[in-house]
């Protein structure tokens, strides 16, 4: 009798055609299952609206509107909305963070407002805490295409994860702005996930995270600003590890806040009463090091707006104060002060403040990104939905995809279809 390693060849034989049966089968099973997923999601795809969006239309108005108006340097406020605990059986980045290292560490370099933004869940942890603001990062997308919500009320699961053209990305900020008190737009330039031409179109959100500790998506905040849309600076660390000094407390926000609540921290942010900082931190310094860095942060003083002049002011001297207007376009550079001003132009839609402190060294340090000030008519401000529904785009487009739906449901039936009609013949 053939042998093969002591096994007769005929048993060896049954035995592999057991497993090819067991692999063949599991493969037939996944590629239903694949099929199944794919079809719910091109239904998902086929089923969103198409919208008609109105061009660009820069700031206008005979007056400029200062969301710094009346606000003082003595109550800054410092918060943090991006930071990832453990969640979902620790299938996301950040499982091997604590709540307890998280509040520790944030509270040791002087955050007033430490927030936990788990992917497509909003952690309760802290909820009966006085700095408690229930947050979340939406989107599960491969081309990380996410936003940060603030205030949020309920999870969004609904998601295009494949693929977003700039219809899919308005339909979902539509259905996150009546769940969230902020809705803001996460890391924009991660992957191209907002480009410029697509976010010079789009609107009803409130922020754009211009900073984290990987992107500063400046390109895409000046774009939305010169399209017309009061789309005010979020700063956050986007940590994932909070051992990891290199990743806490590079970027925050500073928002003013008198009372301190959560309400008014929302609604100060919500209103522009905030600005971005991108913290200087060299390579290598510890959290103790960074937590004395912590305390020796500028402070931002007033920004006012007499006449036709705008005028900024810190505590001590920065390198430069530049002063940037449409499309990005320096306007103004001053250096060596501690006050700079910018004298008002006509062609002037919006003009935004960057402020670049010195470091130990006497180089480069910490860089503050003010929110702008910009033209308008006398309203209050805000960015609610300019894109309109076209119905009749809409339903040519859902027409001319119900034959792909067709197809795929007949794969599904056929593999399905083939499935049992192998299981009835080994039976």
């Amino acid at each position: 009798m053939l042998t093969f390693a002591g096994t007769p060849v005929s048993k060896a034989w049954t035995v592999m055609k057991g497993i090819n049966k067991y692999i063949i089968g599991f493969l037939k099973g996944f590629l239903v299952l694949f099929l199944v997923l794919l079809f719910i999601e091109l239904l998902l795809y086929f089923t969103a609206p198409v919208y008609d969006f109105p061009g660009p239309a820069p700031f206008s108005g005979d007056r400029f509107y200062n969301p710094y108006e009346g606000v003082d340097g003595t109550s800054w406020k410092k918060a943090n909305f991006h930071f990832h605990s453990r969640a979902w059986w620790g299938l996301t980045s950040g499982r091997e963070n604590t709540y307890e290292e998280f509040y520790r560490i944030y509270k040791m370099l002087g955050y007033h407002y430490p927030q936990i933004s788990d992917y497509q869940r909003i952690n309760r942890h802290f909820s009966d805490s006085s700095f408690y603001i229930p947050a979340y990062e939406h989107g599960y997308g491969i081309r990380k295409k996410h936003h940060i919500l603030i205030g949020a009320k309920e999870i969004l699961w609904l998601d295009y994860s494949l693929y977003q053209n700039l219809h899919h990305k308005q339909h979902i900020l539509n259905l996150l702005r009546d769940r969230n008190e902020i809705v803001a737009i996460a890391h924009p330039d991660w992957d191209n996930g907002f480009p410029t031409e697509h976010i010079k179109y789009l609107s009803n959100y409130d922020l754009l995270e211009v900073l984290d500790q990987n992107w500063r998506s400046v390109p895409q905040w000046d774009a939305a600003l010169s399209a017309g849309h009061p789309v005010y600076i979020l700063a956050n660390d986007d940590a994932h590890d909070i051992r990891d000094a290199y990743e806490i407390g590079r970027c925050c926000t500073f928002i003013h806040s008198p009372a301190g609540t959560p309400g008014e921290i929302i609604r100060n942010l919500k209103e522009g009463k905030a600005f971005g900082a991108d913290v200087y931190m060299p390579d290598g310094e510890s959290f103790e090091q960074k937590s004395i860095s912590a305390e020796q942060i500028p402070i931002l003083r007033s920004v006012r707006i007499s006449g036709d002049t705008l005028r900024v002011e810190t505590d001590r001297e920065a390198m430069k104060f530049t002063f940037i207007g449409q499309n990005g376009k320096i306007r103004k550079v001053a250096r060596f002060t501690r006050s700079a001003f910018y004298v008002l132009q006509p062609e002037d839609t919006y003009i935004r403040t960057e402020i670049c402190f010195y470091n130990q060294w006497k180089g480069p340090g910490t860089l503050f990104y003010l929110n702008p000030v910009f033209r308008y008519n006398g309203e209050k401000p805000g960015n609610p939905l300019r894109a309109e529904v076209n119905i009749i785009r809409t339903w040519i487009f859902r027409i001319f995809a119900i034959p792909s739906l067709f197809f795929l449901a007949g794969l599904l039936v056929y593999f399905y279809g083939k499935r049992s009609r192998l299981k009835k013949r080994t039976t």
